[in-house]
């Protein structure tokens, strides 16, 4: 499995925009990908403005899948304008699943 955490910081006045598409696109994500078992989004505590998008996927042909979906097209663009500056990106591997 393999697995990517986003860290995104957003504009203060943006969180309402910015918390409506994620949450749609976690929701379609858990209706039509199978492949992809966590999409979640995380807000801390501390900074209200950070979030963190947790996902992870049976393989590279999911997340490839997942990258390409029309509602990740559709959302992604809305929610990249709600950011204050860049979106910081890493992939992981998930220890101890096959």
């Amino acid at each position: 499995m393999t697995a990517f955490i986003a860290k995104l910081t957003i504009k203060p006045d943006m969180r309402a925009q910015f918390e409506a598409a994620q949450t749609e696109l976690r929701t379609l994500t858990h209706k039509h990908e199978p492949n992809t078992p966590v999409y979640e989004l995380l807000q801390s505590r501390d900074e209200p403005n950070v979030y963190f998008c947790v996902a992870t996927f049976t393989d590279e042909a999911a997340f490839e899948y997942h990258m390409q979906t029309d509602f990740h097209d559709r959302l992604v663009p809305p929610i990249m304008d709600c950011l204050a500056g860049d979106m910081e990106l890493s992939f992981y591997n998930v220890i101890g699943e096959k």
